[in-house]
């Protein structure tokens, strides 16, 4: 079974910008290297990095997953194969969070709520640290004291490229297993 990362980051950048070559960049390798991308599933970093996995020779249908925040499954962006229209508004963003990875680009209130949730929900978490945001704000931080993690430098992994990125992934993911029991 292919496992699932999330990509997050802002909901609308321009088409020529980093932020977009980052995204799309990412999808494609995250394809190529056997995962299933999530999103929000809208526009900006969401629709880019979707519109790179289909660039992928690995893509086959269902390896873009989409968890709208409204009802409405027509606000999905053109490149979303599995699309759940959850009707949750801002609070899909912990649904998006609890992917086995989360890879952040840029992003604001809403990728800082995502990457925080993540964070709770002990999943690996990197960030580019070369676009402006949260991703290169949390980049190499830890988000608060708690040891999520015997033995790793638990932190926001930073990184600058999509092949560092999926390095980082490919490192850690088998390692980053908890999960979330509840506030204790």
């Amino acid at each position: 079974m292919k496992k699932i990362v999330a990509v997050i980051g802002d909901c609308r950048i321009d088409r020529k910008s980093l932020k977009y070559e980052m995204a799309f960049g990412m999808g494609k390798v995250l394809v190529d290297n056997g995962y299933r991308v999530q999103s929000g599933g809208l526009g900006g970093v969401m629709e880019a990095v979707f519109e790179g996995a289909h660039t992928s020779d690995k893509y086959t249908d269902g390896d873009t997953v989409a968890l709208l925040p409204s009802f409405d499954r027509t606000s999905a962006n053109p490149h979303a194969d599995i699309i759940i229209p959850t009707g949750l508004d801002i609070m899909r963003n912990a649904v998006v969070a609890n992917a086995e990875a989360v890879i952040a680009i840029g992003g604001g209130a809403g990728t800082l709520s995502e990457m925080a949730m993540a964070w709770s929900l002990f999943r690996l978490i990197i960030a580019f640290s070369n676009v402006d945001g949260w991703s290169s704000k949390l980049a190499g931080e830890r988000i608060d004291r708690r040891n999520r993690y015997d033995n790793i430098d638990d932190r926001v992994f930073g990184v600058t490229s999509p092949e560092q990125a999926i390095g980082v992934l490919n490192k850690y993911i088998d390692v980053y297993t908890k999960y979330h029991h509840g506030i204790k």
